[in-house]
């Protein structure tokens, strides 16, 4: 009997390459060694460290390797902060004028209004 096309055997067939036409192979699963396993979380930070030095540890929070952080003028905060103290949210069409004004992504202004908005709710609550 046939199995249909996505079964778990159809794949381990098809992914040896025997096309899915004939009888299922018995033996062991397929498995990964454990010295891959073992091995791929620490090759993943030391490539972290290695990427970006003097950045700090990468799994405390850190952002995306490397991608520095961005550090705004102060005529860019000013209008910045004119602009999140007219309207907390921005809109599309406000943040394409900023990301214009002040050379910078959309992406840019979008996170900047997340964090300006995250500390305002902070200083609100220690205000209380």
């Amino acid at each position: 009997m046939e199995k249909g096309p996505f079964s778990v055997e159809w794949l381990a067939q098809s992914s040896r390459g025997t096309g899915g036409r004939q009888s299922p192979a018995v033996g062991p699963p397929l498995q990964t060694p454990l010295s891959v396993l073992a091995a791929a979380p620490r090759d993943r930070e030391a490539a972290g460290r290695s990427s970006s030095p003097g950045q700090g540890a990468q799994g405390a929070g850190g952002a995306a390797p490397g991608r520095p952080r961005t550090k705004f003028s102060a005529a860019q905060l000013r209008e910045l902060e004119r602009s999140f103290r007219e309207h907390r949210y921005i809109g599309a069409g406000e943040k394409r004028r900023l990301a214009a004004a002040l050379n910078l992504s959309q992406s840019q202004i979008k996170t900047w209004f997340q964090n300006r908005r995250m500390k305002f709710k902070r200083q609100t609550q220690d205000a209380r």
